[in-house]
């Protein structure tokens, strides 16, 4: 194909230069993209990190510090608490896009192997599906809620099931025509969202009460520290979430491009989230004192207290926040997961893969909200996820140090091509140092996790009822990788010319990459 062919073009390159329209679909799948056509600013990495949290499903985390009985200077500062944790453990993760011009998982393979880039794979999905839902789900109630007090739509199962469906609907043509279009929408995503919920602060400003007191006497309250640390966690696991896709992004973005700037971009992109969180705990806070039974912790509805106390005049804002929000949210959870399902399995091109997973995440939503009653441990199920991505993440990072930022572009491209070999082939395609570290990690993780009133692990108490997953799942996998690393060098070619940093390495010899295809026919004596 000629380089000079629109497909060939860089769409964030398209969207720059204005001179292509939105609905050419993007043909781009995991491979690396050209340099001549990564054009891309860190700042275009902000705009899509900020737009996909800038939403209502981020104003409805932002309201479990109040629902776990914490003040709202308390949830002030567990949200802070949460939110620079979050972003500090982020940034760093968007180095390997503009390092590699590919997304995470496929980076991945340099640390956990060509198959144990699976790992990547599959947290990225099960994040995608829950993120996706909570967006789904908050901005459908939020519609159709808001709908109702404007223009008296009823309020029944087939409005939401409608609600519901035209999000997914349009989440998922947004993700089919890719990257152009989703830039598109957080174009727009970002100012009008950010500005309606400004207006919200006009809206609610003759009700909200800082001082509101929450349901703990004082600190010394024994479940004060475990709700503190929970209300933290839930917040952290917004900016900890988008890890695994920011290489989706960034991946368009030169190599030349100094690193604190695609870290700083990551990491302002989190903090400035301080608005919906914000959003959320105030009018939590406003709920809590006028519509209490809205958050009951059996079945909180936030939503449908929002709009109990909200004037009517910001009925309709409500609506376009959870429109505009909504398609943010969703696009930027499901086009990464489409986008690495396509690399997980080859046959499938990136449409393919993104309308499969679009299609499995919609029944899900369905299943999870009229069946199977799922929307209210939708935040437990995003918090123990963030448990196990969490080691993945400190992996990553500590393997990129000890790589000095440096791969082998073509050797992470071996899984996608269905070929064996290469510098990560390690041990049959897994490295099992790496595995070891994150499975041992979010095992013991998960058995520490105590979230009051949603999942306590065997051992959630043993800390005093202080939930340490998090401390553990950070702690544990630096330890243990950097501990097996030392005692089990890894081979010397993995490292690159300069070698490696902090660890040692030995000599081996490198498979040569070849066709997975051509072995097997080898192998069944077929020349």
């Amino acid at each position: 194909m000629p380089i000079d062919t629109p497909y060939t073009v860089s769409p964030w390159k398209k969207i720059v230069a204005g001179s292509q329209r939105i609905t050419e679909i993007e043909t781009y799948g995991v491979e690396r993209i050209p340099d001549a056509d990564r054009t891309a600013r860190p700042f275009d990495l902000f705009r899509l990190a900020f737009g996909g949290a800038n939403t209502f499903a981020t104003c409805v985390l932002g309201a479990f510090p109040i629902l776990f009985g914490l003040s709202f200077w308390q949830g002030v500062a567990a949200t802070l608490l949460g939110l620079v944790a979050g972003a500090l453990l982020l940034a760093p993760m968007a180095l390997f896009g503009p390092a590699n011009g590919t997304n995470n998982a496929v980076s991945s393979s340099a640390h956990f192997g060509v198959h144990g880039r699976i790992v990547g794979s599959f947290l990225s999905l099960l994040t995608a599906i829950t993120f996706f839902s909570i967006s789904v789900w908050s901005s459908g109630d939020a519609l159709v809620g808001g709908a109702a007090k404007f223009i008296d739509l009823p309020e029944n199962e087939p409005v939401y099931g409608v609600a519901y469906a035209i999000f997914a609907v349009l989440v998922l043509i947004v993700c089919v025509y890719g990257f152009r279009f989703m830039l598109f929408v957080n174009k727009i995503a970002v100012v009008a969202a950010s500005l309606l919920f400004v207006l919200g602060a006009i809206a609610f400003a003759g009700d909200f009460d800082p001082s509101y007191p929450g349901t703990f006497a004082s600190t010394s309250d024994p479940l004060f520290w475990p709700s503190f640390i929970g209300a933290a966690l839930i917040v952290l696991s917004n900016p900890v979430s988008f890890g695994a896709f920011l290489g989706d992004w960034a991946r368009y973005i030169p190599a030349s491009t100094p690193r604190w700037r695609v870290m700083a971009a990551a990491f302002f992109s989190q903090i400035a989230t301080i608005l919906p969180f914000f959003f959320g705990l105030a009018t939590a806070s406003i709920i809590a004192t006028k519509a209490a039974p809205y958050l009951d912790p059996e079945a909180p509805n936030y939503v449908g207290g929002l709009l109990a106390i909200a004037p009517s005049w910001y009925f309709f804002p409500v609506c376009l926040i959870a429109l505009i929000g909504g398609m943010s949210t969703g696009t930027t959870a499901l086009y990464g997961t489409g986008l690495d399902f396509s690399s997980v399995f080859p046959r499938f091109s990136r449409v393919q893969a993104t309308l499969f997973i679009g299609t499995l995440s919609i029944v899900f939503i369905f299943v999870g909200r009229f069946a199977a009653n799922l929307t209210t441990s939708i935040s437990t199920f995003a918090t123990l996820i963030i448990t196990c991505t969490a080691p993945w993440m400190v992996i990553m990072m500590i393997g990129y140090v000890t790589r000095r930022g440096w791969y082998d572009p073509e050797a992470l491209q071996v899984f996608n091509r269905r070929q064996r070999g290469g510098r990560y082939w390690f041990t049959h395609g897994w490295n099992w140092r790496s595995m070891s570290a994150w499975i041992v990690s979010a095992v013991i993780a998960l058995l520490f996790t105590n979230i009051p009133g949603q999942f306590v692990g065997p051992f959630g108490e043993l800390a005093g009822g202080v939930d340490i997953s998090l401390p553990l799942a950070l702690v544990l996998p630096a330890a243990l990788y950097l501990a097996l690393l030392l005692i089990f060098p890894e081979p010397r070619a993995a490292y690159g010319p300069a070698g490696p940093r902090l660890v040692r390495a030995v000599e081996t010899s490198v498979p040569p990459i070849v066709d997975r295809d051509r072995v097997l026919a080898e192998a069944q004596g077929v020349r």
